[in-house]
């Protein structure tokens, strides 16, 4: 059985198809509410790293805090690392983690390749 995080949202279609799709594959799951439970720095750089992608990537531009935060403008991704534990909304999600390997399940199929 693979040991698999997922930051999940419970309110996002897509993160509740990839929990279903983990649970189908039998997968012992820790499920993250990164909503209730924000992600650290140290966190969000690990997911980034196994990602290999930078912090823009992994952020929801269309979110309305993304706007009203000037984020489109910032170039430094310490504050983009920032603005994400800070505002846990902006994080693209859902994103498992799987065998020291990360994906972002949109769509949900993608967590597969990690399993």
């Amino acid at each position: 059985m693979t040991q698999v995080s997922i930051i999940h949202n419970p309110r996002c279609s897509k993160s509740r198809q990839t929990l279903a799709l983990l649970e189908e594959k039998g997968c012992d799951i820790q499920i993250i509410e990164y909503l209730k439970t924000p992600l650290t720095q140290l966190e969000i750089r690990g997911i980034l790293d196994k990602l290999a992608i930078t912090p823009r990537q992994l952020m929801r531009t269309k979110e309305d805090e993304y706007k009203s935060q000037g984020l489109a403008d910032i170039e430094d991704d310490e504050l983009l690392i920032q603005a994400m534990v800070d505002t846990p909304k902006l994080i693209e999600r859902p994103i498992v983690l799987a065998n020291n390997r990360a994906a972002i399940g949109r769509p949900p199929e993608n967590v597969l390749s990690i399993l």
